[in-house]
């Protein structure tokens, strides 16, 4: 699902950005006059962005590229890290002492194994000499992350990314259970759902699959209605009821409602329609599987940046 989104976006035709950003320096290339070839490749930041793009198609076309991605940002010291080398290039020292003023206290194998290689293999970070700096991919991405640092204990690390395919699956709306097992296996979809639900992220009836009962549009006056019979008839209201809400309703218990309801389904005058169990996003899981919407978007943009880019004549 969440690999189907993506793909959706890169054919999306999508106005983008980065694009846009592309013909604009390129307007100014061609005006440009450097001393010498040197200079355009060190200084032209046109040429940078390219390069930065041409690098990161092969990476996006990984078909397990976003998966990759979420896993590596679900990871605090990660985010920090990026937000640090956006605003400069960092030596694995410098980011080191800085880390350590903010109470991260890993040591130089473990920031560059654990850290700074994800950032660099997903494209958000590069490496020049001893230095990291963030991509312009990874810029654009950590103006997007500030809300999502909230929601990293509530997401799995190092996973298949099941839980982040249900919130993007409700993005759309409430779904049944039958709904969501297009996309994962009963078995997954269920422990996937408890998951969503003990961190708040989403809603789960406590009813199961119920039925509710309706008038039909036959008259009732055609037929001969015990006062008990009636008041259950007209307890049943225009949009339906289940018959233990019916039960209190009309203050017969629930046994006796039962008898009476097979009754009226006899005379033709109610009928049964089975409800199913529906799951919808909390107010806090609308919100997460929003960001998780602008990093598939974000990255859709890329991807066709980077295809523009690799697309022209060299």
């Amino acid at each position: 699902m969440i690999e189907a989104s993506f793909h959706t976006s890169k054919n999306g035709q999508k106005n983008s950005d980065l694009i846009e950003t592309l013909k604009i320096l390129g307007a100014e290339c061609r005006t440009c006059a450097p001393l010498s070839p040197l200079e355009c490749v060190t200084r032209c930041n046109l040429w940078k962005l390219k390069n930065e793009l041409r690098q990161l198609r092969e990476t996006i076309d990984n078909p397990n590229f976003i998966k990759e991605l979420f896993n590596v940002l679900k990871n605090n010291t990660r985010l920090n890290i990026l937000k640090t080398i956006v605003k400069g290039r960092y030596s694995v020292t410098k980011l080191r002492e800085q880390l350590r003023k903010e109470g991260y206290l890993q040591g130089r194998e473990t920031i560059n194994e654990e850290h700074l290689r994800p950032l660099v293999e997903v494209g958000l970070a590069a490496q020049s000499q001893d230095y990291y700096y963030a991509t312009t991919f990874g810029g654009r991405l950590n103006e997007l992350l500030r809300d999502f640092v909230e929601f990293l204990d509530l997401l799995p690390a190092h996973s298949e990314c099941y839980e982040e395919t249900v919130l993007d699956s409700l993005a759309s709306g409430p779904k049944t259970f039958e709904d969501l097992e297009a996309y994962l296996s009963p078995k997954i979809a269920s422990r996937i759902l408890k998951r969503l639900k003990s961190v708040g992220l989403v809603d789960v009836p406590e009813d199961r699959d119920y039925v509710f009962f309706f008038r039909s549009k036959r008259d009732p006056n055609k037929e001969a209605l015990s006062e008990p019979e009636a008041r259950i008839y007209f307890g049943i209201p225009d949009d339906g009821i289940a018959a233990r809400k019916l039960a209190t309703k009309t203050g017969v218990s629930l046994r006796r409602t039962y008898r009476y309801l097979r009754g009226l389904k006899g005379k033709k005058l109610i009928f049964t329609r089975k409800n199913r169990r529906t799951y919808r996003l909390t107010k806090k899981g609308e919100e997460l599987a929003a960001i998780l919407k602008s990093l598939q978007e974000l990255v859709g943009e890329v991807w066709q940046s980077s295809w523009h880019v690799s697309a022209e004549k060299s």
